[in-house]
């Protein structure tokens, strides 16, 4: 059979619009809203807080690659959680289609 190719938006498509890729960009968002809300409040508190170190650790090893200090190291956060939300619907794709066609031929893993 032969493979069709895709366009990239068709790629980011078919790997991203999965559960397992929105479950982890679904953490991340809630991370990242957490470690917002958390600064905001404890800004006005004077207290410091490493709350924004933990949108880091959820996009890690992605996240801490990105060869930027200051606020502009921020972007190694989405460009982090896409890169592993793709390579999780990847393995996603690659576990269930890999499933169907075993089970469509008539082979079982069981």
């Amino acid at each position: 059979m032969a493979k069709t190719t895709r366009s990239l938006p068709q790629s980011l498509r078919h790997y991203l619009v999965n559960p397992l890729a929105l479950g982890y960009l679904g953490i991340v968002l809630g991370v990242c809203l957490w470690g917002a809300t958390d600064a905001f409040f404890a800004s006005s508190s004077g207290d410091a807080s490493f709350a924004g170190v933990w949108a880091f650790l959820a996009t890690a090893p992605t996240s801490l690659l990105v060869p930027f200090e200051g606020p502009v190291a921020l972007i190694g956060i989405p460009i982090g959680a896409i890169v592993q939300a793709f390579a999780l619907g990847a393995m996603y794709r690659y576990a269930t289609e890999r499933r169907a066609h075993g089970t469509a031929n008539g082979i079982s893993s069981a």
